[in-house]
């Protein structure tokens, strides 16, 4: 299974990006795809994910400002992000499952950078 993040950039505070992960190699409607992100110096932190049946998940620190949809034909996901502030500046990673039970797989993850 391939996954390939899109979409990161730079832009200022108040601003907004739309993320892309697109999924290849696995004949399966995912299971689950989600983002995390990593900002220098930091851990890894959950951001937001989406489900079978289009149940999604958020962090608390992105709710209202970020949304997360998915095109089951294409199997990508995307993370639509507005309102963004200097703290959101990390480097965005994709995952994919495509199977409940089962492993994940990652995106090597693309950067998004928000100047005050």
């Amino acid at each position: 299974v391939q996954v390939v993040e899109s979409g990161g950039g730079w832009v200022q505070a108040g601003g907004s990006l739309r993320l892309s992960c697109a999924a290849s190699g696995t004949t399966f409607n995912l299971a689950a795809i989600g983002w995390y992100r990593q900002a220098p110096g930091k851990e890894r932190e959950f951001v937001a994910s989406i489900a079978i049946g289009d149940t999604t998940n958020y962090a608390d620190f992105v709710k209202g400002r970020f949304t997360i949809s998915e095109d089951y034909a294409k199997n990508t996901a995307y993370l639509q992000m507005m309102s963004l502030k200097p703290e959101d500046t990390a480097v965005y990673l994709c995952y994919v499952r495509p199977q409940m039970i089962g492993p994940d797989y990652w995106g090597q993850g693309t950067q998004v950078t928000v100047s005050s």
